[in-house]
């Protein structure tokens, strides 16, 4: 509190629930009457003509505000009509964001570095001279991957124009061809791992390059993070900078190691009281209560992502019957095919994978799925359901399991398909 409290945090207030007045503009009225700051730039048009023409004077102002903003939203002034219109699942009808176009400036890309992920794959990242950019500075910009640098023939040197893609992500848009240094060189991926020195490959019908060491230390430290994260063993306190830490005090190699770290140890580690050093080991240590199904997904099985894992942990119910399961017995689970059924048996397959969990079984982790008896009478058993937006009593996830508990299908988009 001490610390935002220094940062001068203000806001508009643009909405009122209970006690809202018949216009939605005597709200705001209201609200200013009250001492809430309220927005001096919104006006009541009387038509949809009017409407863009402010938005257009509004466009050549907002440069002179003293925030940024990247639209305007054009909403229907009578409450009585807002309730008529209603909203679906997360947008009301009677309200619309026209967005401006994102903010472009130009900078210089100084270097091309690459970082390698917890699959191995290596993603370029573009280091620019910093620029103010839609309301922060920018010092770096993802470039993909080696065909998206071709495609634009990005060379290190170039000035570069960059917007923020969803006004969030900081992206390329082109190379200024007429400010190139005669110097430049078309830029070549590395052949080599930055963090092993391993070769690097490229599979047919794949854009990433990826280390070819199964055990390159990048692998190794992407993967911890990604095993403690909030969807997978949600490990709170064990975030990035904590698990660089542990490795760089050699206190862990492997993600069984987390599971012997005692208090004494983590103490002395930077930023790490003795309140927070057994905070983390509770956390810990409570982890291995989570499912099955979140600890297959925590491992990093390429092709794995959270639905897959659960398809796997329900359908052979423990890490025995998943560990004597072959290719084909896999792949027979619907929406599973088997380019993951062979990514799945490969790394059972290894030696070391299989050491792993039979470690983390012997520390405690819970190996079984426990799923209640599906009964086909369910009205939603076989039917495939889409969750989007939030629910007032329980998140996605939750929902989606108690779905998943009774037999339903859970889709991440809606099709002909799609069932509810």
């Amino acid at each position: 509190p001490n610390v935002t409290a220094q940062r001068s945090l203000s806001f508009f207030a643009y909405a009122v629930g209970e006690g809202a007045r018949d216009k939605h503009a005597d709200s705001l009225a209201m609200l200013a009457d009250y001492g809430f700051k309220v927005s001096e730039n919104y006006r009541i048009v009387k038509s949809i003509d009017e409407a863009i023409e402010y938005i257009r004077d509004f466009d050549s102002r907002r440069k002179s505000l003293a925030y940024d903003t990247d639209g305007a939203v054009l909403k229907v002034n009578s409450v009585y009509q807002q309730d008529i219109l209603g909203a679906t699942g997360k947008d009301p009808r009677w309200a619309i964001a026209f967005k401006f176009p994102p903010e472009q400036a130009e900078t210089r890309l100084e270097d091309i570095v690459i970082q390698v992920g917890r699959t191995g794959v290596l993603t370029p990242t573009a280091v620019l001279t910093p620029v103010r950019l839609s309301g922060s500075t920018v010092s770096r910009a993802t470039l993909h991957n080696e065909d998206f640098i071709k495609a634009k023939d990005i060379r290190i040197g170039d000035t570069v124009v960059i917007n923020k893609a969803g006004e969030i992500i900081p992206e390329v848009l082109h190379v200024v061809l007429g400010k190139r240094p005669e110097d430049t060189k078309p830029y070549a991926m590395p052949q080599e791992c930055p963090e092993c020195g391993w070769a690097v490959e490229r599979k047919d019908g794949e854009a990433a390059l990826r280390c070819t060491n199964p055990h390159c230390p990048a692998l190794g430290r992407e993967g911890l993070i990604h095993f403690a994260s909030k969807g997978a063993m949600d490990i709170e306190g064990c975030g990035p900078a904590v698990i660089n830490q542990l490795l760089e005090a050699e206190l862990i190699r492997d993600v069984s190691d987390l599971y012997l770290l005692t208090k004494e140890q983590l103490v002395v580690l930077d930023r790490m009281g003795e309140k927070s050093a057994e905070n983390l080991v509770k956390a810990i240590a409570a982890s291995k209560e989570q499912s099955f199904d979140r600890l297959l997904f925590g491992l990093g099985i390429r092709h794995v992502g959270a639905k897959v894992a659960r398809l796997l942990a329900v359908h052979f119910g423990t890490v025995e019957n998943l560990l004597a399961a072959d290719a084909e017995q896999i792949a027979a689970i619907d929406d599973i095919g088997p380019k993951i059924a062979e990514s799945v048996v490969t790394y059972l397959a290894s030696p070391s994978n299989r050491d792993l969990l039979a470690r983390l079984k012997e520390l405690g982790l819970n190996m079984e799925m426990q799923v209640q008896a599906v009964s086909e009478e369910h009205p939603f058993y076989g039917k495939t359901m889409v969750f989007t937006g939030t629910m007032p009593t329980l998140g996605r996830a939750e929902a989606q399991t108690m779905a998943q508990d009774v037999g339903a299908k859970v889709s991440g988009s809606v099709s002909k398909k799609t069932d509810y």
